[in-house]
């Protein structure tokens, strides 16, 4: 057998839909990150499908309790054990159905048929029953009846976050969770080191790629549609990288100047590591540190690219004495551990593998890193306090906290936060909002006692 005939064979027994099945089930079930899952289940796929192992498998686990809640109303009793994966095989079929074009038989008859790719033929039978009865229900309205659902069923997110959110956002919380159910936008960061970002558009525009707007304050670049980066001009050669635009508000808000000792903490995968270096090349150094020494390869990749340098260290935030060479920064970027629910959108696994009881911790660990960078900034220096959270306790509670506790720490105003919430310190960006993700700022001088 040739090596091209064994691909193809290998091909033909790849499932999409077992796939996705899988990569759910080890996400919800085994509390795996979709980051790491999905790209194992890619790596099986022919090219041309890992887009849509993709969709399938983030409209899961958007949609997750809307799906069960449907499931549920056609089964007897819910499937346990090693049948447990087909459960989650009747969630692809069902947000097949409901939210893709694909054709409903063609749906059902590709979902039934990763039973055997699944090594469970007799469960053939049962998925095909669900579903087809799930086609007709739509059909017919039957699943449309007048039914006062759950919170977490109708708007798709957890109980506990949900009443986080009404909490912090009572005018707002609706929103926000719609917010979080929408499909992300493509951000560009173009390093300015080569081009404008007006001038990267004429770039783009030659390549027959759209622009939906400039961001006027970082000059962020919002793709009309996701686009491969291979066909981003430039892109292997460090012209520009992917980020969103919320978290392009990093370098610009730091704001280093000539000659200044600038630290980027929990800086894995190194995007503002690299943003900061792109605006400020005149800094006399960064230093860039992570706790995870597996996501700093990330930070190396990304500064190889992007032909830049920095002194890069695994190291615990919280613990300066383990890596500090006693000089203190004149900047500290601090990109804090956080729940992550300011970036749902992109990620909607953090919903379900996110807890209630996880938040505490969190903010625990967040005073411990902000009090231990603070004595490593210089009197006069800039401190630049970042989450990808919306909870406030993670937000403006903790900085007024730290405030309270620290008589040489001056708020700043920040440029860009003109709406700012009722209440609150800080800039918090909410989802949706200037079509960027959920991001919070607040930048914190060291004043001289």
């Amino acid at each position: 057998m040739t090596t091209q005939t064994a691909q193809i064979d290998k091909q033909k027994q790849v499932n999409i839909r077992a796939l996705a099945a899988k990569c759910c089930y080890s996400v919800i079930d085994q509390g795996r990150s979709l980051s790491d899952e999905l790209p194992k289940q890619q790596d099986k796929a022919d090219i041309k499908d890992k887009g849509l192992l993709q969709e399938i498998c983030y409209g899961v686990l958007r949609y997750l309790p809307e799906l069960e809640h449907d499931v549920r109303a056609l089964m007897q009793k819910p499937l346990t054990g090693k049948q447990r994966v087909f459960h989650f095989l009747l969630l692809v079929g069902v947000y097949q159905i409901k939210y893709m074009r694909i054709p409903d038989h063609a749906a059902v008859s590709e979902t039934v048929a990763a039973t055997g790719a699944l090594k469970n033929r007799q469960m053939k039978a049962l998925i095909n029953g669900v579903l087809r009865n799930f086609v007709r229900a739509s059909e017919s309205k039957a699943l449309n009846k007048q039914e006062i659902l759950p919170a977490s069923i109708e708007y798709n997110h957890p109980s506990w976050f949900i009443k986080k959110v009404q909490q912090g956002y009572p005018n707002q919380w609706q929103q926000i969770l719609a917010a979080n159910q929408q499909k992300p936008p493509m951000w560009l960061r173009v390093n300015q080191q080569h081009h404008t970002s007006t001038e990267y558009q004429s770039l783009l525009a030659t390549a027959e790629i759209d622009v939906n707007t400039i961001e006027p304050l970082s000059h962020a670049i919002e793709l009309t549609r996701p686009t491969d980066v291979t066909k981003l001009p430039g892109f292997e050669q460090g012209w520009i990288s992917v980020q969103d635009g919320a978290a392009q508000q990093a370098a610009r808000l730091l704001d280093c100047q000539s000659g200044d000792v600038v630290l980027d903490c929990c800086a894995a995968p190194g995007g503002k590591t690299c943003h900061v270096l792109e605006q400020n090349p005149d800094i006399a150094s960064m230093t860039a540190i992570d706790i995870e020494a597996a996501r700093l390869v990330r930070v190396e990749e990304n500064l190889a690219r992007l032909r830049l340098k920095a002194k890069v260290i695994a190291a615990d935030a919280a613990n300066s004495k383990t890596w500090w060479d006693g000089q203190q920064f004149d900047r500290i970027l601090l990109d804090a551990p956080c729940s992550g629910t300011g970036v749902i959108r992109r990620h909607p696994d953090i919903k379900w593998l996110r807890k209630a009881t996880d938040i505490d911790a969190l903010v625990a660990l967040q005073q411990q890193i902000l009090n231990e960078t603070w004595s490593l900034l210089k009197p006069g220096g800039t401190l630049l306090y970042v989450t990808c959270s919306i909870l406030p306790q993670e937000n403006s509670e903790q900085i007024n906290h730290f405030i309270q506790n620290n008589t040489d720490a001056e708020l700043l105003n920040i440029d860009g936060n003109d709406k700012p919430e009722k209440n609150t310190l800080g800039w918090q960006l909410l989802p949706g909002e200037k079509n960027m993700d959920g991001f919070y700022y607040a930048k914190l001088l060291k004043t001289i006692l």
